[in-house]
């Protein structure tokens, strides 16, 4: 019977790794692969908006690479393999679609990430990686006009922050221009505009924090 390709490529995966393989992925760990799993996504995402399907079938393969190493080099300090992920995804698939695989219908893609993101809450709920803050659980990483954005609607979602609509922004394209004008003045004043805009993060997100607080104990 015909193997698997996925078979196929965890076996390449472990031969690349064994002790006659390949030098360079044997020397690589967890933390030296990490920013390769970023720029993988980011060439992904160069595919599909170019619409190119052989570029997107090569880089969807590159991404799963990053998948299949990690795996492999947490199944060789006896962490979890690549079976332990796929059956963690599948439980959770089902788990956090109850109006799919059981009786709780839902008829709006917001009605699903508002079920969405209480049945996250609830999984994390007693464990170390709880959220008992609204605004946890954006990624550190990520770029901050992407985190900025995250943690608006995160604040708004809880009501910690109004809703302003910009009287001056009409439409996508005058958003576009005000966006590139100020990295443009940013950079002509020599400032970092990624910097800026984490610092400005972080004093939003003390305040509404603080705001949470108040309101989830009003006698203190």
């Amino acid at each position: 019977m015909k193997r698997r390709p996925i078979d196929e490529l965890l076996d390449v995966m472990a031969r690349l790794r064994a002790p006659h393989g390949c030098p360079w992925d044997r020397e690589q760990d967890h933390r030296t692969l990490r920013f390769y799993a970023v720029e993988e996504v980011y060439e992904l995402m160069d595919a599909i908006e170019a619409g190119d399907d052989l570029e997107m079938e090569e880089e969807l393969g590159d991404v799963l690479l990053q998948v299949v190493f990690h795996c492999q080099m947490a199944k060789e300090r006896g962490a979890f393999g690549f079976e332990q992920v796929c059956q963690r995804l599948v439980s959770k698939l089902v788990h956090r679609h109850p109006h799919v695989f059981g009786k709780n219908k839902l008829k709006t893609a917001q009605a699903v990430l508002d079920q969405w993101d209480q049945l996250k809450r609830a999984e994390k709920q007693g464990t170390k990686h709880e959220r008992p803050s609204a605004l946890d659980g954006i990624p550190r990483h990520l770029p901050a006009l992407m985190s900025a954005q995250e943690l608006v609607k995160k604040a708004r979602r809880a009501k910690l922050a109004p809703f302003r609509a910009s009287r001056t922004l009409r439409s996508k394209a005058a958003l576009a221009v005000t966006l590139f004008e100020l990295a443009e003045g940013a950079q002509s004043h020599g400032w970092n505009a990624e910097a800026l805009l984490r610092s400005e993060i972080k004093k939003r997100e003390r305040a509404w924090r603080r705001r949470e607080r108040r309101l989830s104990h009003p006698g203190q």
